[in-house]
């Protein structure tokens, strides 16, 4: 079922991507995005038991509102769904919803522009609609994570228990994480305080407290470096020394490096990587595959030699690409990956572009 659903959010991703920039109206948004969207849940959109557009939400007064979309199960509301562009930043326009909610009886509401959406519920006071989602699912950044807890809204597998079980949870992993992030890019003083406390018994004065600022940034930055090194080598199942570029990048942070790095290896990269590593072993010891990730793509080298690239994985865009070399070092060409397992596909090429330098 998870694997399903991904390759079916997957599609959908791509569809938008491609569809986008004809996509001029909220309506258009809605029938070309949203109503597919509703579908991959497992919801019959001509089924008017199930899916009902236009749902009237009167509040108060206020006669004739309507929510784009209520969702029921065994005749009761179980989701609404409120619509906007595409182009639309959908955290600024919760107020539209939160005013919807009150009335629809139903435990969940959305808030999308087709490619991202917002779930939101009443986990602070009950039957008033939180301020900030619990759980927010972007087409263009897929992480199982993110797809185990959409199953729990599809129509199979629709549990109110258990979602609610895990919302209080996520909501505040959320938050935790926004705040830790924050922290890492610019240390608060508090933040600073308290670490410092627990080594250093002196009163920190403003000068004291600017010093310890600079050198927590640092102890961050080289953390965060580490920590990826490990993961590669961990995920990668590499003995050999790392990579002499990562390797100077963790053991030559001077004093000029003050942020944290700017990109970070992602599990889609790695899940990459095996897959090359997996091809070229057919012809190749581990030992001669290394890998170094950039800011701009992911690479694989032949011996740890930048002018022997064997691929490079471009995951960094709404659009993932494998780019190949058996045209040669200097002719790499991109091909557009539906899913990660494509690159199965291009076995050829990969060991066609080994070939080029054995």
């Amino acid at each position: 079922m998870e694997a399903d659903l991904k390759l079916k959010l997957e599609q959908l991703h791509q569809r938008v991507d491609s569809l986008k920039d004809q996509i001029n109206t909220e309506e258009a948004t809605k029938n070309a995005f949203v109503m597919p969207f509703i579908q991959i849940l497992g919801y019959d959109i001509f089924n008017p038991t199930e899916v009902i557009p236009e749902f009237i939400c009167d509040i108060g007064t206020k006669k004739g509102e309507k929510v784009d979309y209520v969702i029921k199960k065994d005749g009761e509301p179980i989701l609404i769904i409120e619509c906007k562009h595409w182009k639309e930043n959908v955290d600024a326009h919760n107020s539209q919803l939160h005013r919807y909610y009150h009335v629809s009886k139903a435990r969940f509401g959305v808030l999308t522009n087709g490619h991202i959406y917002n779930f939101y519920s009443d986990l602070e006071k009950p039957n008033i609609m939180d301020e900030k989602p619990f759980f927010t699912l972007d087409l263009s950044n897929l992480k199982g994570s993110s797809i185990k807890i959409l199953e729990n809204f599809t129509k199979n597998d629709y549990n109110l228990e258990n979602i609610l079980d895990s919302a209080e949870g996520l909501k505040y992993i959320k938050a935790i994480r926004n705040e830790f992030e924050k922290e890492i890019q610019e240390p608060s003083d508090e933040m600073i305080k308290l670490l410092v406390s627990r080594f250093f018994d002196k009163p920190l004065i403003a000068s004291r407290l600017a010093t310890f600022k600079e050198y927590t940034k640092k102890a961050f930055s080289n953390s965060i470096n580490e920590s990826i090194n490990f993961r590669l080598k961990n995920a990668l199942n590499i003995s050999e020394t790392v990579p002499s570029k990562v390797s100077e990048q963790i053991n030559s942070i001077d004093d000029n490096v003050s942020e944290a790095p700017k990109f970070i290896t992602t599990e889609e990269e790695i899940e990459g990587s095996q897959i090359v590593k997996a091809i070229l072993r057919e012809q190749l010891p581990a030992s001669r595959i290394a890998f170094r990730d950039t800011q701009s793509y992911f690479g694989i080298l032949l011996d740890d030699n930048n002018r022997k690239p064997l691929c490079r994985l471009h995951f960094n865009s709404a659009n993932k690409y494998l780019e190949v070399f058996n045209q040669g070092k200097d002719n790499g060409e991109k091909k557009l990956l539906s899913c990660i397992d494509d690159i199965y596909n291009y076995k050829t090429e990969l060991l066609a572009t080994l070939k080029n330098y054995e």
